[in-house]
This record gives structure tokens, sequence and C-alpha cells, in this order.
């Protein structure tokens, strides 16, 4: 079984992603995140009432969890248009100057990993979020004069998935932050069923739940595994995705029904046969490993402590029960435990 770190169960966007059809089009068709979605329901609504663009809003939360989808949604709902764009793209604050003075009255503009804005560019920003006004520099030296530019109200929508990279006054220029939650196991069984019907692929119920399972309450890693099931269901099964089917699909991909992979496993295993459970260090896990230290800490680690497999402590890594579980391993009895 493969122990490389699997790109299929990681949120980061990949190429075969972009599947518009799969996409809810609308705020109803949009399953997970109800109480984001009834209070957006609400401010749209009160937007079109009164003929205004809607107040700045900042969606931030893991990848993968439908911040894209929700502004494209909104600008549909507001029945106005959409731009998009991402944080590291805008180098220079001419770049975002093109982009908002070419803005219709109320549109929407979506900047994607907003906390990667260039620092020029996010000082220009703020005028324009305020104001709707665009004070920018023309020419160089003695030559060089300011040039304000009146801009038509506009809705910012940002994303991103470190909250904590926001500078303070862009933070506090959003009118609505909005955190998006992991999905539950019934939502994206909701989405797998759907989609599997959209992929003329259809699911029972045990085969949704198995693939909705092992998703990481994700509906990007749903999709994904999705189609990786239906690849399977058509060539060796009779085209329906049935819980046996996804179970033996889902096994060969290498993905538990906890849904990790190979590399989340092979961290576990060095701490349990290795280091008795620990404590180890994360250098002493990245020499061990052949994994650069980021990596350990940014990709394979965060769904561990999420599914409470592992502790950091200052002393390094340790197991917890739930990992000697899921291992199917006994812990070492502790130096306590000797004399007891």
């Amino acid at each position: 079984m493969s122990t490389d770190v699997d790109p299929t169960l990681r949120p980061e966007p990949l190429p075969e992603d972009v599947d518009r059809a799969l996409r809810p089009q609308m705020l109803d068709e949009f399953v997970g995140q109800a109480e984001a979605r009834s209070n957006l329901a609400v401010f749209i609504q009160s937007a079109k009432q009164r003929g205004e663009a809607m107040d700045h809003t900042l969606f931030h939360g893991p990848p993968g969890l439908g911040k894209t989808t929700l502004a494209q949604i909104m600008a549909r709902e507001l029945g106005v248009g959409f731009r998009m764009t991402s944080g590291p793209v805008l180098a220079k604050a001419g770049d975002l100057a093109a982009i908002l003075t070419n803005l219709e009255a109320r549109d929407v503009l979506f900047i994607d990993e907003i906390h990667r804005l260039n620092p020029a560019v996010e000082e220009v920003l703020y005028p324009a979020l305020e104001d709707f006004e665009l004070d920018l520099v023309i020419g160089e030296g003695p030559a060089a004069r300011t040039l304000r530019i009146e801009l038509q109200p506009f809705t910012l929508v940002g994303a991103t998935t470190r909250m904590g990279l926001l500078t303070t006054p862009l933070r506090d220029r959003f009118g609505i932050p909005t955190r998006l939650q992991f999905y539950t196991e019934d939502e994206l069984f909701i989405i797998v069923t759907r989609n599997a019907r959209k992929l003329g692929a259809p699911a029972d119920e045990g085969g949704a739940r198995e693939i909705a399972r092992r998703a990481r309450g994700t509906p990007r890693i749903a999709g994904r595994l999705l189609r990786r099931v239906v690849d399977f269901a058509v060539v060796e099964g009779d085209g329906r995705v049935t819980q046996e089917l996804a179970d033996m699909a889902l096994t060969r991909l290498g993905v538990d029904h906890l849904g990790l992979d190979g590399a989340d496993r092979r961290y576990l295993r060095l701490i349990a046969e290795n280091y008795q459970g620990g404590p180890v260090g994360i250098e002493t896990m990245s020499a061990a490993l052949s994994e650069s230290r980021d990596a350990l800490e940014e990709v394979i680690e965060p769904f561990l402590l999420q599914q409470g497999l592992i502790q950091r402590t200052p002393r390094g890594r340790m197991l917890a029960p739930k990992a000697w579980t899921h291992l199917g391993m006994q812990p070492p009895r502790s130096q306590s435990d000797l004399f007891g």
C-alpha cells in the first residue's frame, strides 16, 4: 500500500476539480453551512430590496468547504456581475485599479487568498472599500501627481484559509465575516448522492455513506473520491455505486475508514512502533520520514489533530488513545503503571 501523501485527500484545489456541473448554482441548492447560508439569504434579500451594493463579506475557514462557490452564488442571487481574482495576482496597485474601474454598479469582486495581498495594494484597497474612491499616484519624481477616481459601489468578497494572517485594518473593513465549518456526514451524504446522479452512476445509501464517511468533512474531497469510485463502478461494476464497491475502491486507493491515506498511517506507525507512542520531536519525525518539517506541520498533522489521533506537547508529538485503537495496537504500559 502506498505511503506517499495522496493529493486526492488534501483539500487544496487540483486541476480536475473544475467540474462546474457539480457546483450548486443557487443558495437553495447549497447543502450544509446552515447558519452562514440563512444569514447570507437575509443580507442578499435586504440588498436587493434597498437596491444597494451588499456589504463587504469575508469567508474564512479550511480549504475545500465552498468559499468560492458561495461567492458565485451571492453574485447570481443578487443578479449582478462577478469578477474573480486572487491576492498573489494583484502585484501592483495598478492591477487592482484596472479591475475596480471596470466594475459595474453593485458588482461582486471576489479576491481569493486575500491574506497574500501585497501591502501596497492593500493600502489602495482601503479607500475603495470605505468611500468607493481610488487614490493613485501617477508619474515619478517632481512630475508625480495624485489622481482620485470615483468608483461604482461594489461588494468585495474575500476568502482566506488563514484568518490570522489578515492585517487588522483589512479584517475590520468587512461588515459580514463568515466562518465556514466542516460538513457533517449526513450533509456530505446528500452531496455525494446528488453528484453521483449528475455523473450518471447512481449511488445507493450504503455507497454514498461510505464515501461521505471517508471524505474528511470536505465536499471537495468527497467529489474527488466519488469520481474515483465511479471509475471503478463503470469498469469493474455495473455502473452503480454500492457499499461493497465503494469500500473496495477506496481501500484500493489507500483511503481507510477514517479518511487517512498512506502518509498519515506511516506517520502514526512511526510514533507507535519506533517511539512507543512518543513524545518525539518534530525534527526527528522529519528525518525519519524524509519529509520537510513544513510538510508534516501543514499537510499531515492538521487532520490528525482534528481527529484527536495525536497531540502536540512541549516535548514533541504523542499518540492519543484513539490512534492506538485505529492502528489495532496496544499502547505500552507507562512508567506509573509498572508500580501500580
